[in-house]
């Protein structure tokens, strides 16, 4: 199911928090009024490709603060689970001390929201949604189990909304900060041609 340009599902679930909390009533709209979400599923803990994801949006985690956006991960795991593998060491197979808030989704209520439900296993599929600050889904990505997503590409993606939202251009193929951008118009497409 696409959920492009509609408004993220909320939901109210149990999360283990960045300073090791459990709380039991995470509510997605009231914790990320006015902000944008990065909004993950995984499949399951103390799997293989999972970790290296977790700890890559953690290592990025200050650039996606900076541009006035929370992470928030999701799988079917218990918290008990979550809170276990966040304090194994990453040697050890575990994903240490997370910044941002992971999510119980053990009813898998969730995931069917979103659509991500894997049609065989019933876990989550690599998905990622990116919602803007009115909680409208700007952007979303969803994997198979085996293959791990680029957080380069989602920071880059979080940079073009803003970058339109502010001016009004729209952003051409492999668009980054500090390139050109294109005036939504023939004319501004003729001329984004005729500069590169």
């Amino acid at each position: 199911m696409n959920l492009i340009t509609q408004h993220a599902p909320n939901f109210v679930a149990p999360a283990i928090l960045a300073d090791g909390t459990i709380t039991e009533e995470f509510n997605l709209k009231k914790e990320t009024k006015n902000k944008s979400v990065v909004l993950f599923f995984w499949p399951m803990d103390f799997t293989y490709v999972c970790p290296t994801e977790i700890i890559e949006f953690n290592l990025s985690y200050l650039e996606f603060q900076k541009k006035n956006t929370e992470i928030i991960g999701i799988s079917r795991d218990s918290v008990f689970v979550h809170q276990a593998w966040k304090n194994t060491e990453i040697k050890k197979g575990g994903i240490g001390k997370i910044q941002y808030p992971l999510i119980s989704d053990i009813k898998g209520e969730i995931q069917e929201a979103y659509d991500v439900v894997h049609p065989k296993f019933g876990v989550s599929l690599r998905a990622t949604f990116i919602i803007d600050k009115n909680g409208i889904i700007r952007n979303q990505i969803i994997n198979d189990l085996q293959f791990g997503r680029n957080i380069k590409e989602i920071l880059r993606i979080i940079d073009a909304i803003y970058f339109h939202e502010k001016h009004g251009d729209v952003c051409p193929a492999n668009w980054e900060i500090g390139k050109k951008s294109i005036q939504p118009s023939q004319e501004g497409l003729i001329k984004y041609f005729n500069k590169k």
